[in-house]
């Protein structure tokens, strides 16, 4: 695989990236796909010993396979699938330096390139959420998809936004008792909001069927976790009303997110232009600043999967050079339909100013290294925290904390130095002979 070149490079496998292959591929483009899980699909599409493929990852994985796919470097393959694989930092001359859990490193090259890297989930810390038993609401979903038990389990779901819908879903599939339901927004931005799925009637199908009705359980607005409590595992959940009422949910299990943020780190290390959210900024053909990168799906802007398979399908065109314009057309207005219900999704549920109360010094901001509350409020921004106290600096390279830290402190946080992800040393001196076969 080393130093193999592509005429398209897609980095993401899930909804936004598998479109995008499948298009490019279909137009004549040899692509490659390169995702860090071991399984296409991303979070959404995620599956595993005790969650089945669901049918539209199995449509296009069966679609990108009749095309011609592959997992291994074959010059006569129109797709390579390059699974556990992550980009380790660019390179010089349209070059990715990656890292694969079976095979190392190696250098990949590409014409066009597209990214299609997701989103990842916000948490937020409050005391006690170190606790075993406390985990992202998009994490619940991931771990019960990786065949994690919780069968019989009470759950509190807490946090912001659709996902809790969707983890409440997955939850009940696997037997859980989930107890509580926390939702920050206020009850009548979520009524709006229910009004609002009037107009996309698969919407308002889907939401019906992810609660049921929100039968059997609790379903609270205007509320935030404030404590987790146990004696070595969460046993009760302490929520705070906006009215200041506290609430304590007995519970074996806590799963926290307040909404999604978008995975841009390599944008910026390739010098992509951003919005003040955070995400990539693209043109009408899912082009960045970057002429020859494009990017789709969450990373762009969190807005979910139908928008991030229709900006996919849209950059594999773009990125392949495709000039069917009665197609373009029909997806630039889809893309159009689905934005709007992003933006409605972005006003209902965004966080209010109750949900970003600090929490206590003693809470950890930083699980990877240790680092409280109270050390990080000492500093004057992110810099400055990271070198008096490593906090950003452990494995997860600020992806937790760094977001905690922006909606908290109001920080910018943002990371542009390769490497992008932790990479074996053997890995890294490919990238010192890329360097010195240049100089």
């Amino acid at each position: 695989m080393n130093d193999a070149h592509f005429d398209v490079v897609v980095v993401g496998a899930g909804p936004a990236g598998l479109a995008a292959a499948r298009e490019a591929a279909s137009a004549g483009a040899r692509v490659a796909v390169l995702d860090d899980n071991p399984r296409a699909g991303g979070q959404v599409w995620r599956y595993g010993p005790a969650h089945s493929p669901s049918k539209a990852l199995t449509a296009h994985l069966q679609a990108i396979g009749a095309i011609g796919a592959t997992d291994t470097n074959d010059s006569n393959a129109r797709v390579t699938l390059l699974q556990s694989t992550r980009v380790v930092a660019p390179l010089d001359g349209r070059r990715l330096l990656i890292e694969s859990a079976e095979n190392g490193g190696a250098r990949i090259g590409y014409e066009r390139l597209i990214l299609a890297t997701g989103a990842r989930e916000r948490l937020l810390p409050f005391d006690g959420w170190t606790l075993p038993g406390v985990t992202g609401a998009g994490g619940l979903q991931a771990l019960i998809k990786g065949g994690v038990p919780v069968r019989g389990e009470r759950i509190v779901i807490a946090g912001s936004g659709p996902l809790l819908l969707a983890s409440l879903a997955t939850a009940r599939a696997a037997g859980a008792r989930v107890v509580a339901v926390v939702e920050q927004a206020s009850r009548a931005s979520v009524m709006r909001f229910g009004a609002s799925l009037a107009a996309t009637p698969a919407k308002l199908r889907q939401a019906a069927q992810l609660t049921r009705g929100f039968a059997g359980l609790r379903y609270l607005t205007s509320g935030v976790v404030r404590a987790a409590q146990g004696d070595g595992r969460v046993e009760r959940a302490l929520i705070e009303r906006a009215n200041g009422r506290i609430v304590s949910i007995d519970c074996d299990r806590i799963a926290c997110g307040y909404g999604l943020v978008p995975n841009a780190t390599l944008a910026q290390a390739l010098g992509c232009a951003m919005d003040g959210d955070a995400a990539i900024l693209v043109d009408d053909s899912q082009r960045t600043s970057v002429d020859y990168v494009f990017a789709a799906g969450e990373c762009t802007g969190v807005g979910g999967m139908e928008l991030a398979h229709v900006e996919g399908r849209l950059a594999g065109l773009h990125a392949a050079g495709v000039g069917n314009q009665t197609l373009v057309d029909a997806l630039v207005k889809e893309r159009e339909r689905w934005r709007h219900f992003a933006r409605c999704v972005e006003t209902a549920f965004a966080l209010r100013d109750f949900a970003r109360v600090m929490p206590s010094d003693e809470t950890l901001l930083c699980r990877c290294e240790d680092v409280s509350i109270g050390e990080v409020r000492m500093h004057a921004n992110w810099r400055d925290a990271k070198l008096h106290t490593r906090c950003g600096m452990g494995a997860c390279q600020g992806r937790v904390c760094g977001a905690a830290a922006q909606t908290l402190f109001g920080w910018q946080v943002a990371q542009t130095r390769p490497p992008i992800s932790p990479a074996r040393i053997g890995t890294l001196m490919l990238a010192a002979d890329t360097q010195t076969a240049a100089d």
